[in-house]
This record gives C-alpha cells, sequence and structure tokens, in this order.
C-alpha cells in the first residue's frame, strides 16, 4: 500500500500553542497527536512566521502549513502547506517537513503529491514552485519524478542560495 497523507490544518491559536510549548492546546485544537517534534527549534520559527503572516494578510491562513497525517494510522508525520495564496501569475511554493522520527518511508514525497492535489484543485492556481538548497539530497529526491523543471536561482535569507523548480498545475 502507497503512503499516504492527509491534512490537518494548524490555525492561529495552534500557531501561538506550539512556541509556547503548550503542545497539549495545540493536540486538543487539531484533534490529532503532534509530536515533540512541533515544538523543537527546528520549526518553531515556522509557526511565529506564518502567524506574522496571517496578521499581515488573512487569506493566508487557508494556505499556509498544515500537519501531514499518516493514513489510515493516524500518525503525524510532517508539516506541509503553501508559502501563501497564489501570486499575481497564480503561483504557489511549496513547503514541507518531515519528523526526523518518520523520515525516509516516503512521507515527503506523500506530502507533495497531496499539495499538487491541492493546488491543482484550487482556482487561480498556475504553477507549483519549489525552493531547494542545493545541498538538500533529501529535497531534491522528493521532486524527482514530478515533473518539476530547474528554472533558477534565489538568495533566501535563512538558506543561503536555492535552486527554484517549477511544474504547471495538472488539473484533473
Amino acid at each position: 500500500m502507497p503512503t499516504t497523507v492527509r491534512f490537518v490544518p494548524l490555525p492561529p491559536p495552534v500557531l501561538s500553542a506550539l512556541p509556547s510549548g503548550d503542545l497539549e492546546a495545540a493536540r486538543a485544537a487539531t484533534g490529532v497527536p503532534l509530536t515533540e517534534w512541533f515544538l523543537s527549534d527546528e520549526i518553531t520559527w515556522l509557526w511565529r512566521m506564518r502567524l506574522d503572516q496571517i496578521a499581515a494578510d488573512p487569506r493566508a491562513a487557508d494556505w499556509i502549513v498544515r500537519a501531514a497525517v499518516s493514513v489510515p494510522d493516524g500518525a503525524v508525520v510532517g508539516a506541509a502547506g503553501f508559502h501563501g495564496p497564489p501570486d499575481d501569475d497564480g503561483m504557489v511554493e511549496v513547503g514541507y517537513s518531515t519528523d526526523p522520527a518518520y523520515r525516509r518511508r516516503g512521507y515527503a514525497r506523500a506530502m507533495l503529491t497531496e499539495l499538487l492535489r491541492w493546488a491543482a484543485a484550487a482556482p487561480g492556481t498556475a504553477t507549483v514552485r519549489a525552493s531547494i538548497r542545493p545541498d538538500n539530497a533529501a529535497s531534491l529526491a522528493t521532486i524527482a519524478g514530478f515533473g518539476f523543471t530547474h528554472v533558477g536561482e534565489q538568495w533566501d535569507e535563512q538558506d543561503g542560495t536555492e535552486y527554484l523548480y517549477e511544474v504547471p498545475v495538472q488539473r484533473p
């Protein structure tokens, strides 16, 4: 059986609880067993950033990070979403991260599969982008086979040089 995930929204109260270390409140609000990884330094910066993003643009709440839950066992295996709603050209950028306890089991590919489905079902989307550090072999391997094309590079304040990959949205 192939690895599959479903997404559970992380609304602002959850995004606020996580950097505060209140995992129980976040679990209660989502109804899923978020792991200790959601409190780790590896990911808590993201919760703060997304809260600021929602405050600046409430439309972003429907697009940004969600918990990735393994189907059918219900384990929370990571987080995924888009960097925001589609831009004026219909481009959305994916973001995904797998809890270290669940890496190398196909969950990143499962998250990317669902992100591409999400983009295809959303009005106004035309292109999905992935920005990946050149040394991130795992993420480069994850996008392989999904039709992404290398379209350039950018400088990211946190990650440094990133390669840009894009794929047209494939409507069902």
